[in-house]
C-alpha cells in the first residue's frame, strides 16, 4: 500500500505541474486575445494548485529555517501592524484624522517630503562613500601586510642564500672572488627592492656576521685568517670586505630605523635620508654622507675618523687614508642636514663644524663659534 501511495503521489505531481503550466499559457493567451471566461477559470485552477505549493514552501521556510526568536519576531511585527491598523480605524482616530488635515496645503507637503527625500539620496551618498572608503582603508591594510610578509620572505631567502654561498661544510668562511661577487650582485638587487626597515634588516645582518668589515687575508690563498678569540681578525688597512657595499646605498631611504653597531664605513650614503635612525656606535669612518638628511638621529658614540681630532680630515680620491693620524679617515659631511641630532659629543661636533661646510655649520645643535671652518666653502 505505501508503494501504491507514493506511486499515486509522483503521479499527481507530475501531473500538477503540466496542469499549472497548460493553465499559464491559457491565462496568457485568454488575457491577450480578451477572453474572459477562460482566463476566470484558467486563473481559479492555478490559484488552487499553486497556493498549496506556496503554503507548504513558506511552512517549511518558516518552521525549518527560522529560529525560534525569529518566528517571535515575525508574529510580533505582525502583531504589532494589525493593532495600528484597528486602532487608528476603529477608536475614530481616522476621522480626527481627516477633520485635522483638512484644508492643508498638500502641495507644500509634498516639496516638504520631496527635500526630506533628496536629504535621504544624500545620506545615503554619503554612506555609501562612507562604506567605500572603510573598504579601501581595509584593502590598504590587508595590501600593506601581505607586502610585509612577502619582503620578510625574500629577506630570510636572502640571509639563507648568502649563508650557503659564503660558508663551507665546515662552516668557515670561503669567500672566493666569485663568491664574494654574486653575493655584491644579490645585496645590490635586495637592497633596490626593500623598504627602510628592510634595508636595516640587511645591513644588521651583514655587519653582524662581519661580512662589511675589512678582514685580514693570507697572502697566498686571501682566506680571512682567524684572530684567535673565535673570530675573524680585522685589517683596516689592507683587509678585504667580504660584501663592499659600495654605491648601493645612494640617496636611499633609511629614515627611522635601527642601525646601531653597523658598520657602514667606506659606503657610499650621499644624498640618503637617514632621519630618526639609531646611529649608536655605528662605524661611518670613510662614510660619504654629502647631502645627507640625519635630523633627530641618534650620534651616540657614533665614529666618525681614525686618529686625532687635530689631524683628522674627510677621505678624499687622490690620498690613501692614513689610519694612525686619522688624515682622509673621515666621514664626508658636506652640505648634509644634522638639524636636532641627538647625543652630539664636543668632539664630533668640532669635525662636522669644521669639514661640514657652511651649509652642516648652519644645522649643528649649539652652533660652530669659535671653530674654523677648514672646508673653506
Amino acid at each position: 500500500m505505501p508503494l501504491i501511495r507514493n506511486r499515486w503521489r509522483s503521479l499527481w505531481q507530475s501531473a500538477r505541474v503540466g496542469v499549472i503550466t497548460i493553465a499559464t499559457i491559457a491565462l496568457i493567451i485568454a488575457w491577450v486575445i480578451d477572453f474572459d471566461l477562460v482566463g476566470v477559470l484558467a486563473a481559479a485552477v492555478l490559484l488552487s494548485l499553486s497556493l498549496p505549493i506556496l503554503w507548504r514552501g513558506m511552512t517549511s521556510w518558516f518552521y525549518g529555517d527560522l529560529s525560534e526568536s525569529q518566528r517571535r519576531l515575525i508574529f510580533a511585527i505582525f502583531g504589532v501592524a494589525l493593532s495600528l491598523v484597528a486602532l487608528v480605524g476603529m477608536s475614530g482616530a481616522m476621522g480626527w484624522l481627516r477633520m485635522r488635515f483638512q484644508g492643508t496645503n498638500w502641495d507644500a507637503v509634498g516639496a516638504l517630503a520631496e527635500g526630506f527625500g533628496a536629504l535621504g539620496q544624500i545620506l545615503v551618498a554619503l554612506l555609501a562613500a562612507y562604506v567605500a572608503w572603510q573598504q579601501y582603508v581595509i584593502s590598504k591594510e590587508l595590501t600593506t601586510q601581505q607586502n610585509r610578509i612577502t619582503q620578510q620572505q625574500t629577506i630570510d631567502s636572502y640571509f639563507q642564500g648568502v649563508a650557503d654561498l659564503i660558508l663551507d661544510d665546515q662552516g668557515l668562511l670561503e669567500d672566493w672572488p666569485q663568491e664574494r661577487a654574486i653575493a655584491e650582485g644579490r645585496t645590490a638587487a635586495i637592497l633596490g627592492g626593500l623598504d627602510a626597515e628592510g634595508r636595516a634588516k640587511i645591513i644588521r645582518f651583514l655587519s653582524s656576521a662581519k661580512l662589511l668589515a675589512p678582514l685580514k687575508r693570507d697572502r697566498r690563498l686571501g682566506r680571512p685568517i682567524f684572530d684567535g678569540l673565535g673570530g675573524y681578525e680585522e685589517d683596516i688597512e689592507y683587509g678585504v670586505r667580504v660584501i663592499n657595499l659600495g654605491s648601493m646605498l645612494v640617496g636611499c631611504d633609511l629614515s627611522g630605523t635601527d642601525l646601531r653597531w653597523t658598520d657602514l664605513s667606506e659606503a657610499n650614503l650621499s644624498g640618503a635620508q637617514l632621519t630618526n635612525c639609531n646611529l649608536m656606535r655605528a662605524n661611518l669612518c670613510g662614510t660619504i654622507l654629502q647631502g645627507a638628511d640625519l635630523s633627530e638621529s641618534d650620534l651616540s658614540r657614533t665614529r666618525f675618523f681614525h686618529g686625532e681630532i687635530d689631524h683628522a680630515t674627510p677621505r678624499d680620491r687622490l690620498n690613501p687614508p692614513n689610519y694612525r693620524t686619522g688624515a682622509q679617515t673621515g666621514v664626508v659631511i658636506e652640505d648634509a642636514n644634522l638639524t636636532n641630532v641627538k647625543n652630539l659629543s664636543d668632539e664630533q661636533r668640532y669635525y662636522c663644524c669644521a669639514w661640514g661646510g657652511n651649509k652642516t655649520r648652519e644645522t649643528i645643535p649649539g652652533g660652530c663659534e669659535g671653530i674654523p671652518n677648514k672646508l673653506g666653502r
